[in-house]
């Protein structure tokens, strides 16, 4: 599906999404590099990939919130790559505060890593694509920017605006042959998740899915994976509900 394509994506460490999606793009024959803050972890996962006999993939550590960081990593990849054929936004934060509680600084932390940081890596990219005419960026949201939930108004407010993002730098990207699309997945369950889940939640939201189970991170990155090839050639501005929840 990916022979022949490089692909940058944030956030790639660990056990969720992003390293679900970085082994399986490596499986579909992409050329990687994968970034994370946290630099022992993006080692592991470019070593767990390399440990199934695919290429080891480049990696670069970047906090996404840091705008120097930001062109480094995208200099980076160009430079190690020769070009970049796909950018997936991946980074985000969550966090639970009602919101006569939440502080300035919840607000604006998650607000910066999970929105600005698509905005920053999508302007720093995009000259890059625009040169080439030709390019394809994939935007993790979540249904949570449809959907309410109480304590998540900072993580909803982010997602509603990746969203809406996605939708109007397409429109502008696509004059220059580059495509810009987005998945909304409901939950995909990976250990850290339940980390900063409160009590009761995950079980509560497993409840809502009609295959009454949680996504594995992998089924998301399939989507992504589709989004990212030429098999969604006639595809921007869309975002992808990848979620089982009931109405």
């Amino acid at each position: 599906m990916m022979a022949g394509k490089t692909m940058l994506i944030t956030a790639a460490a660990g056990s969720g999404i992003g390293g679900a999606l970085a082994q399986r793009a490596a499986e579909e024959g992409a050329t990687l590099m994968l970034s994370d803050m946290h630099e022992r972890r993006l080692g592991e996962t470019a070593d767990r990939i390399a440990a199934t006999g695919l290429p080891r993939p480049e990696t670069f550590a970047c906090d996404v919130t840091q705008e120097e960081q930001v062109r480094a990593l995208v200099a980076a990849a160009i430079d190690r790559l020769g070009h970049v054929d796909v950018l997936v936004n991946n980074a985000g934060l969550g966090g639970n505060a009602p919101v006569v509680e939440m502080t300035d600084d919840q607000w604006f932390r998650v607000i910066d890593v999970t929105l600005n940081s698509v905005f920053r890596m999508t302007r720093a990219i995009l000259p890059h694509m625009y040169e080439r005419q030709a390019g394809a960026i994939v935007n993790n949201a979540s249904v949570l920017g449809w959907r309410a939930q109480k304590l998540q108004s900072h993580y909803a407010a982010a997602k509603a605006g990746v969203m809406a993002f996605t939708r109007c730098s397409a429109l502008e990207a696509a004059d220059h042959g580059v495509r810009i699309n987005a998945v909304a997945p409901s939950f995909a369950m990976h250990p850290a998740l339940s980390k900063v889940t409160p009590p009761g939640l995950l079980e509560e939201l497993v409840g809502k899915e009609a295959f009454g189970r949680a996504a594995e991170p992998w089924e998301i990155a399939n989507v992504m994976l589709f989004l990212a090839s030429d098999l969604s050639s006639y595809m921007t501005g869309e975002v992808l509900s990848v979620s089982s929840q009931q109405a």
